[in-house]
C-alpha cells in the first residue's frame, strides 16, 4: 500500500527544496539593490517623482544635505533587506545559528 503520493511529495520533496532555497533568497536581497539603483534611471528618464529623481536633483543643485539624506535612506533600505535575507536563512536552514 505505501504512502500516498501527496504525502511522499510533501515529506521528501520539501526536504530537498529547503536546501536549494538559499540561493533564491540571496537573489531577492540583491534585487533590492538593483531596484533602488534602477529607480534613479527610471525616474529621471520619465520625470517621475521619487527618491531616484530626488537624488539626481540634489546632485544637480549641489544640495549636499539632501543627497546625504537620500544616501542614508538607500543605505538603510539595503541594511534592512540584508537583515531580512539573513533571518530567512535562519528559518530555512537549521544549520545556520542565530546568535
Amino acid at each position: 500500500m505505501g504512502l500516498r503520493e501527496w504525502r511522499t511529495l510533501a515529506v521528501r520533496g520539501c526536504r530537498r527544496a529547503r536546501g536549494t532555497a538559499a540561493p533564491v533568497i540571496t537573489l531577492f536581497g540583491i534585487d533590492a539593490a538593483v531596484l533602488l539603483s534602477g529607480a534613479v534611471i527610471t525616474e529621471t528618464v520619465f520625470n517621475l517623482p521619487g527618491i531616484g529623481k530626488l537624488a539626481v536633483d540634489s546632485v544637480t543643485n549641489a544640495d549636499l544635505p539632501m543627497l546625504m539624506g537620500v544616501t542614508l535612506v538607500a543605505a538603510t533600505a539595503m541594511i534592512v533587506a540584508n537583515i531580512v535575507v539573513d533571518a530567512c536563512y535562519a528559518l530555512i536552514d537549521p544549520r545556520v545559528r542565530t546568535s
